[in-house]
């Protein structure tokens, strides 16, 4: 299962930083130990379902340490069998861009 998932925080005092927030959040992705990785808009984490949402509750409650409330954005992709794809379904879109490049210049 693929996840990718924003979580921001409000409700906190002018003075409050987001970033501070947000890096709470994304150190508890890394530390969970499965594969991930960061955006300017998003966090995609992949996993068994069990696993994976257990790191994003336990983002979600890191962040809401840093406002009086969460906003919590989240997009599953569900495969069962399938591993790797975090990776994989980019690796072969660049392939199919290739491959549509390399037609047009035949």
């Amino acid at each position: 299962m693929i996840v990718a998932f924003s979580v921001a925080p409000s409700g906190g005092s002018s003075s409050d930083s987001v970033h501070d927030a947000v890096a709470a959040a994304v150190r508890i992705v890394r530390e969970s130990g499965l594969p991930n990785r960061t955006s300017s808009m998003f966090t995609e984490l992949e996993g068994e379902w069990d696993e994976v949402m257990d790191v994003v509750k336990r983002a979600t409650l890191a962040v809401a340490e840093h406002g009086t409330r969460v906003s919590l954005v989240l997009k599953a992709d569900y495969r069962p069998g399938h591993t790797g794809e975090l990776d994989g379904k980019v690796q072969r879109l660049e392939q199919a861009l290739a491959a549509t490049e390399a037609e047009g210049t035949a």
